[in-house]
């Protein structure tokens, strides 16, 4: 990829996270979020945790693909972890190594756990608003050596332009109103992973072939990606999304 190529796609990355329509789905665009993170930068998966409204707990809301996901489930399992840690000082977790001190020691369960499924550094920005913080961006790698300080300035660019999607939908970014919104989207992802489990088993494809057909789906007939997977967790199953050949 050329220089002004590579220029570009940042710049329409940017746009597309920060310009939504008024009525976009907030888990779709922290969903996007992480997709646009592994194309442009050198990072094996990325997910995104947030605050929960009341207990102030980090919640994994959304991850580029299973492995992610995966890996920041087993973070709340172990009670430990890199994206957990982050999340609760409210503040970036700079390239840390899980083959080797500190990333050894300060996660003694989840690093070996993490190499396991390829994973030897992890790093983490903020996600947040001038006045309050929302969570945080983790990043995964698997060869730390190829992600560089501009990488990471890159993630944290993109993650600000979605930070200002969610206030620019509620307007003055109101942090009642925007921590409600995100609860929303915690609550939403539920639903989305039980469609994604009912079309995994309906067309026997993996979970992240069933998530890439739901939001095809959605895009294609303009519809918001959680009222679809409400409707399919329902059991009400739309005929052109069990089409082997679609």
């Amino acid at each position: 990829m050329t220089t002004t190529d590579r220029e570009t796609r940042i710049a329409d990355a940017v746009l597309d996270l920060a310009h939504r329509p008024a009525d976009f789905d907030p888990l779709e665009l922290l969903h996007d979020l992480t997709g646009q993170v592994v194309a442009l930068l050198p990072v094996r998966c990325a997910g995104v945790t947030v605050l929960d409204r009341d207990t102030h707990e980090p919640v994994h809301i959304t991850a580029s693909d299973e492995v992610c996901l995966a890996l920041e489930q087993e973070q709340s399992t172990l009670g430990e972890g890199p994206c957990l840690d982050s999340a609760r000082a409210r503040r970036p977790l700079p390239l840390t190594s899980l083959t080797s001190p500190p990333g050894t020691v300060r996660w003694p369960r989840f690093a070996p756990y993490a190499r396991q499924a390829g994973i030897t550094a992890v790093a983490a920005v903020s996600l947040r608003l001038p006045q309050m913080s929302l969570g945080g961006m983790n990043l995964m790698m698997a060869r730390p050596a190829d992600v560089s300080g501009r990488d990471l300035r890159l993630a944290r660019t993109l993650a600000d332009a979605a930070a200002v999607a969610l206030a620019h939908q509620q307007q003055l970014a109101d942090r009642d109103a925007v921590l409600a919104q995100l609860q929303r989207a915690l609550d939403s992802r539920l639903v989305i992973e039980q469609a994604k489990g009912v079309l995994s088993a309906r067309l026997q494809v993996s979970m992240d072939q069933a998530f890439q057909r739901l939001r095809a789906h959605a895009r294609s007939r303009q519809q918001k990606l959680t009222e679809l997977s409400a409707r399919i967790a329902r059991g009400d199953v739309p005929a052109e999304l069990l089409d082997p050949v679609r």
